[in-house]
């Protein structure tokens, strides 16, 4: 089976699937005993971290480059479906998604994502359900924002806009209004 060549610019965003998106800053050469070997070097500025990938490795360690507009778009769209099925005990699961979060595909974060968020404002997570659906919603964010030109923060927050997911409810705005209250009767 032929292999495809993979072409890769320095300056160009690229997924690395374990990481998520970084910037692909130039291609060097290292001699490792004895042997020249070609490198990318990819920067992740969210993690703090270079990472250095042989060129001949690059197929074999997932790396691509960004998904287009109407890919992220259908993974988006996907996310909005019904919940797998849940009938795996949690640990089987949880091993699904932290694989499906590693593959740095949109389609399975998108499972992820689907599987794992709040329906309505009363559902309630479980912490290692709530750290898989951030890990996964980040990782997607990531992508949906260099693709469309905005903060991190604003993607997430787009992505769940798009899906319909409620909110966290602010703590501290209960106390800001009661704090309010107090000053205005002073």
């Amino acid at each position: 089976m032929p292999s495809k060549k993979l072409d890769f610019k320095a300056g160009q965003y690229v997924v690395y699937p374990t990481q998520g998106v970084g910037k692909l800053l130039r291609v060097e050469e290292q001699t490792i005993a004895g042997q020249a070997i070609k490198m990318l070097v990819i920067d992740f500025e969210r993690n703090h971290m270079t990472l250095r990938v042989p060129m001949d490795r690059v197929e074999i360690s997932g790396l691509r480059p960004l998904t287009t507009v109407k890919k992220m778009d259908e993974a988006i769209a996907s996310a909005k479906g019904r919940a797998g099925a849940k009938r795996m005990i949690w640990a089987r699961r949880a091993a699904q998604y932290e694989e499906n979060i590693n593959s740095g595909d949109p389609m399975r974060l998108a499972e992820v994502v689907r599987d794992l968020q709040r329906r309505s404002e009363t559902d309630t997570m479980t912490f290692s359900a709530r750290q898989l659906y951030l890990r996964a919603l980040e990782r997607m964010a990531q992508e949906f924002a260099v693709l469309h030109k905005i903060d991190l923060d604003a993607a997430s927050d787009k992505i769940e806009d798009i899906l319909g997911i409620p909110k966290e409810i602010d703590l501290n705005a209960a106390d800001n209004d009661d704090e309010e209250e107090i000053d205005e009767d002073s």
